[in-house]
């Protein structure tokens, strides 16, 4: 399973206009709505139940990087994005520090290995200090984008 066989590259936010938690969690959400990965009308549900998620676990597992992740009876298909913060958000990661790249992914209930391969992949990727540092400091959706298949062509290599 590759990056860009989930990722929905065009939802990517290099910029997040949230500042909390639960705002980046309902911005990537209705991101995701905005460009038909997910149903409108779903985007309060998903949010709600990905905070619930955040508050019986932070999914910040520190370096930098928030990964919240849920699995929704909605979902058409297995979708993730990215939301860049260039000032950080408090996320209550494991080493407590803020978190400036954070990672949604959404599935389908009736997927979990699917949902499992996919967190295997964004987690073997975040733990690149060199992927991790790019990202953050990628200035445009075009440059995450980039950051994203390159990913893919070094783990085909």
């Amino acid at each position: 399973m590759k990056l860009t066989d989930f990722f929905l590259c065009e939802s990517f936010i290099h910029e997040l206009q949230a500042t909390e938690r639960n705002g980046v969690i309902r911005e990537l959400v209705s991101s995701l709505a905005a460009h038909g990965a997910i149903d409108p009308g779903h985007v309060e549900n998903v949010s709600k139940i990905a905070i619930k998620r955040e508050n019986e676990g932070s999914t910040g597992f520190g370096k930098g990087v928030a990964v919240p992740h849920v699995k929704f009876d909605g979902a058409k298909r297995m979708v993730a994005t990215i939301g860049r913060s260039s000032v950080g958000v408090d996320f209550a990661a494991l080493d407590r520090a803020p978190v400036y790249t954070v990672v949604l992914l959404v599935s389908p209930l009736h997927d979990p290995d699917s949902h499992l391969a996919a967190m295997e992949q964004i987690f073997k990727h975040m733990r690149r200090e060199n992927f991790r540092r790019f990202l953050r400091q990628a200035d445009s959706r075009e440059a995450i984008i980039d950051m994203i298949r390159e990913a893919d062509e070094i783990a085909e290599e």
